[in-house]
């Protein structure tokens, strides 16, 4: 087992809401422990960013370092893996601006209503969907959409074990919400 040498795993070095991601909640040996979390390099053995930020200069993510932004993250954030890298460089612009306790406060949050849409409206087949519109969209948006999603469902008299309507009417209003950002909820090639 790893020493963990990060203080916050749910937030990559890189600026990926490691929190957000889809194979942080998977159930099973290929989950996921965050950023440098347990036995993290079992799984990332040979992360460049993690040796230049974590390991050499003892920094919880690239946005304290002088040299930030450095070529190690050039077109990082332009396509996505089984996660997206779609707000990663801002992240890290918005620690750099604002400083990182106050980052990830709003992480934790958005941490909190991903957990909430996956244990009330994951029909099975969401909890990608529910991790790109968290890592996405606003917290305004996503507290809104879930609010309105429960006034649709109470409205509709939707059964609280019916996942797949709830899940729909959720989704429902993220799409409405990224349709009014002008962005997809899906991964990027």
């Amino acid at each position: 087992m790893d020493k963990v040498i990060k203080k916050y795993p749910t937030l990559g070095v890189c600026g990926l809401d490691c929190g957000l991601c889809p194979r942080y909640y998977i159930k099973g040996p290929s989950r996921c422990p965050g950023c440098c979390g347990p036995d993290f390099s079992d799984k990332h053995p040979s992360c460049s960013l993690v040796t230049c930020c974590v390991k050499k200069q003892n920094f919880e993510v690239c946005a304290e370092c002088n040299k930030f932004p450095c070529s190690k993250l050039k077109g990082w954030d332009k396509g996505d893996s089984f996660v997206t890298h779609r707000k990663s460089i801002s992240n890290l612009n918005s620690i750099k601006k604002q400083g990182l306790e106050k980052f990830i406060k709003q992480q934790k949050r958005r941490i909190e209503l991903l957990e909430i849409f996956l244990k009330h409206f994951d029909e099975g087949r969401s909890k990608n969907f529910y991790c790109i519109a968290t890592t996405i969209l606003s917290v305004y948006e996503l507290e809104t959409s879930l609010r309105i999603g429960k006034q649709k469902i109470k409205t509709e008299k939707v059964r609280e074990d019916d996942l797949k309507a709830k899940s729909l009417l959720l989704k429902e209003q993220l799409e409405k919400s990224a349709s009014r950002k002008r962005v997809e909820l899906k991964l990027r090639k």
